[in-house]
């Protein structure tokens, strides 16, 4: 008599429906299709985004869905047509989860502003589980000496900072600004100073100066102690501000701070408008640009730049069965600085 074997099965954290709250349930482990491969998670960082799979804020997420966009780990598995990948390789998935390659954006090469997108959790079940599956053009490789838990908040929040300020147009030398020293801020500062900017790191409350300086900021700026807008000029003004705390309001103040030819460079997402007079744009030919993360190919440059340079994120570690007390910690804003799931 045939006996059914059993499929074997892993542990995620997942969402049933939008505003349900966690639930740890046994999933059967998935099978990668055609172009894809299976990785065994290691790390996933837990991202302020995963609220728009948390809360249902994104339009037409199927749940149950898994979140999670900073994924780090093994490839286990390949799927049908996979020559480029091997079993047994270090990958990290971001926020850039594919592209439909046949959009304008991307017959251009502009993946990163792909009109279908694709977002690990929240088109596709994301790193809060054990075993993910997630399509080839999604994958970084990471760095031999980039351990899992440094790795995955790079694939968001790192290459968020990263590219942001590479593609900000300063130079070695340059006065830049980095507004909040938070979970992208941290990063911030220590690329910047990498990059060979002169840092000004911007608070609230005297006690970030120490760890500002440490990161590597060579001026530290209390925006409840002073006018951020006027230390900066009394430096010269800014060739960049990169504003990295959600908090429009923050940003608005901050535009008198930039020099000629300065550039506000948003990459806190918030709601609410930033405020800015015609004038003040036009005095100084000053710009505001948004940016967003980037492609597998800038996960890899931010990797490499990070193992080469010595940039770290700061990390609290939960285990994944503590998904939804992780996820409050982040959300409290105390984490210090990113939170990240271990398997």
């Amino acid at each position: 008599m045939a006996t059914a074997i059993a499929a074997a099965t892993m542990k995620a954290a997942q969402i049933a429906k939008g505003g349900a709250g966690f639930e740890i349930v046994e999933r059967e482990i998935p099978t990668p299709g055609a172009g894809h491969v299976r990785i065994k998670v290691q790390a996933c960082g837990v991202c302020h985004s995963d609220a728009l799979t948390v809360d249902g804020s994104w339009p037409g997420i199927q749940y149950p869905r898994v979140p999670g966009h900073e994924v780090a780990g093994v490839i286990d598995a390949l799927g049908a047509g996979v020559s480029t990948w091997k079993k047994g390789q270090r990958v990290g998935v971001g926020w850039h989860g594919g592209q439909d390659n046949t959009c304008r954006e991307c017959r251009r090469g502009d993946f990163r502003n792909c009109r279908n997108v694709k977002i690990p959790g929240i088109s596709y079940d994301g790193g809060y589980q054990q075993y993910m599956v997630a399509p080839v053009e999604a994958l970084a490789a990471i760095p031999d000496s980039l351990s899992d838990v440094d790795a995955a908040p790079l694939l968001c929040a790192g290459i968020t900072t990263y590219n942001a300020l590479r593609h900000s147009g300063a130079l070695p030398g340059d006065l830049v600004a980095i507004q909040g020293i938070g979970g992208l801020g941290h990063l911030g500062v220590q690329f910047a100073n990498k990059f060979g900017y002169k840092v000004a790191a911007i608070g609230r409350g005297s006690e970030n100066a120490v760890l500002a300086k440490k990161l590597g900021a060579h001026v530290y700026i209390d925006s409840k102690a002073t006018n951020a807008a006027e230390e900066l000029q009394k430096l010269g003004g800014a060739k960049v501000i990169l504003a990295t705390a959600p908090n429009a309001k923050a940003m608005s103040e901050l535009i008198d701070g930039l020099g000629p030819n300065g550039k506000l460079m948003v990459i806190g997402a918030a709601f609410d408008p930033i405020e800015v007079t015609p004038v003040q744009l036009i005095m100084g030919s000053k710009t505001i640009q948004g940016w967003a993360a980037g492609t597998p190919a800038d996960s890899e440059d931010t990797l490499q730049f990070a193992e080469l340079s010595g940039v770290r994120p700061m990390i609290e570690t939960y285990p994944l069965e503590r998904a939804a007390e992780a996820y409050a910690r982040m959300l409290s804003g105390k984490a210090e600085f990113r939170v990240v799931l271990t398997m």
